[in-house]
Parts: C-alpha cells; sequence; structure tokens
C-alpha cells in the first residue's frame, strides 16, 4: 500500500517513467506491426503483356507477381513477436505489471498479427486471381475472406483477456503463432527454390482453405499449451522440449519452411500431450 502511494504520487515522476517503461516497450510491437502493414501496401509490380489464353502480346495486360516487399513485413511481423515474447520480462524486470498493460499488449498484437497477416494474405490472393484471365478486374468480394484473420484474432484476444484461467495452457491458437505462420509465407516463396511451394501459395483454394482452419483454430477451445515453465523438469515438460528438438532440426534442415513445421508441430504436441497442458 505505502509503495504503491510512493510511486503514484507526482512528487516522484522518475518512478512514473520506469513503471511505463513496459508499456513503452509494448508499443514497439504495435510500432513494428505498423512498418509490416507500410510494407506490405508499397508494391513493387512487374507487368507481364498476356492474352486471355495466357500467351505473350505487346500490351501490359497482366500481373503475375507478388508485391517484393512483403518480406520486409515479415521481418518486422518477427521483431514484433520477439518484443511480444519479452515485454513480460520487462514488467516483471521493473515491477511493473498492470491491467493496462496487458490490454495494451492485446491492442499491438491485433495489429501485428491480426491485421498485418490479413494483408499479406489479402496481397497473396491478389497475386493468385493476377495470374488469371481478366485477373486484375476480380472483385474485392473474392478477396474480403483474408479479414477473416484479423476478426478472428480480435475474437481470440477479447476473449483471453476475459479468461483468468489462461496461464499455463491456452484455448485455441494464440495470435501471435497464427501471425507468425502468415508472416513465414513469403519469406518461403522468395527463398525456396521448389516450384510446387511457389504454385501453392498461389493457389486460391489453398489460401481460401488456410485463412479458415487459421481463423477456426484461434477462436476454438482447442486446448494448446502455453510456452512457460513452471520448473525445467523433462516430465513435466515433455511436450516443450520436444518442440524445441524439432524446432532446431527443423531450422536446420528446412531453412524458412521451418516456420509452418513448428507451428503445426506446436499444435500437434498440445493436443497429443493435452492432458500435461490443460
Amino acid at each position: 500500500m505505502i509503495r504503491d502511494a510512493y510511486f503514484h504520487t507526482s512528487t516522484f515522476p522518475y518512478f512514473h517513467i520506469m513503471k511505463n517503461i513496459p508499456n513503452l516497450f509494448t508499443l514497439l510491437n504495435l510500432v513494428f506491426g505498423c512498418m509490416a502493414i507500410i510494407f506490405i501496401l508499397q508494391q513493387e509490380v512487374i507487368l507481364i503483356p498476356l492474352d486471355s489464353d495466357g500467351n505473350i502480346i505487346d500490351l501490359p495486360r497482366q500481373l503475375l507477381n507478388t508485391p517484393e516487399k512483403i518480406w520486409l513485413a515479415s521481418l518486422f511481423i518477427g521483431l514484433a513477436a520477439v518484443v511480444d515474447f519479452l515485454d513480460g520480462f520487462v514488467a516483471r524486470f521493473f515491477n511493473a505489471t498492470s491491467e493496462m498493460g496487458k490490454q495494451l499488449d492485446s491492442l499491438a498484437d491485433l495489429v501485428s498479427f491480426g491485421v498485418a497477416p490479413g494483408m499479406i494474405m489479402y496481397q497473396f490472393l491478389r497475386s493468385s486471381y493476377a495470374q488469371g484471365s481478366g485477373g486484375l478486374d476480380t472483385s474485392v468480394i473474392w478477396l474480403l475472406p483474408c479479414v477473416l484473420l484479423p476478426c478472428a484474432a480480435a475474437w481470440r484476444l477479447a476473449r483471453f483477456n476475459l479468461d483468468k484461467s489462461q496461464s499455463f495452457s491456452f484455448k485455441g491458437m494464440p495470435v501471435p503463432a497464427a501471425g507468425i505462420f502468415v508472416a513465414s509465407l513469403p519469406l518461403i516463396y522468395w527463398n525456396v527454390n521448389e516450384q510446387w511451394i511457389v504454385d501453392l501459395l498461389l493457389n486460391k483454394w489453398f489460401l481460401y482453405g488456410m485463412i479458415l482452419v487459421l481463423s477456426y483454430v484461434m477462436v476454438s477451445k482447442m486446448p494448446l499449451m502455453a510456452l512457460k515453465f513452471k520448473d525445467f523438469s523433462i516430465k513435466n515438460n515433455l511436450p516443450k522440449f520436444l518442440l524445441v528438438l524439432i524446432a532446431v532440426a527443423a531450422l536446420v534442415i528446412l531453412k524458412w519452411l521451418a516456420v509452418p513445421v513448428i507451428v503445426l508441430s506446436y499444435v500437434l504436441l498440445s493436443l497429443i500431450f493435452k492432458t500435461k497442458a490443460a
């Protein structure tokens, strides 16, 4: 009681600043999310002249590639994820955990891991339709499913803030995990030399399916483990240690493809060891 009064008195502005450092740190998450959206919207396009049968002609008629600066958006979403992981440590270090910090964290997560990934899916859908005849005239209605991701993220974060039981387990996929999954797609597209993967990422039905699945697992009550440790014993943390081993092996072997593999492994291990995570 005395210490709280001491920190909140206007006589000591230094301590007010110290207590708000975690919130300022959380705002970095929001800044990185906004930067990601900026790069998603900065399109670098190549116009290829095609006729309705896909043959090259003299006039530019068709858009074939996705905006190349999206990979920078992936970088900023990754930075947002690092900040999101560390802000809790910063709050505990300054002994400044607060309800405002919790709400601010959710608002930042909605932008960085909900809206920004939704815009990535929007651009991939545009590129998918642009491959076909008349693709540039595709109605925005066919692109609107991308907004399911930020809507599902908002629902998931609101429910999380009201549910006090999700400390060492989650109900539904955490929004940052879904956001990181989507953020890996541009990096895979530009860095993996497998044509079938490129074709898959430009297949509108695959993209629609991905949007539906990710949105569902976020709003579902599927039991998923939180990556927090009560202790470091193998018995109590076996799925977490297995996830670390899978992550290391996947990064060495698969490079950028490791990200979706790690996220899928996280879901599968949570379901297999659901009694541990619940």
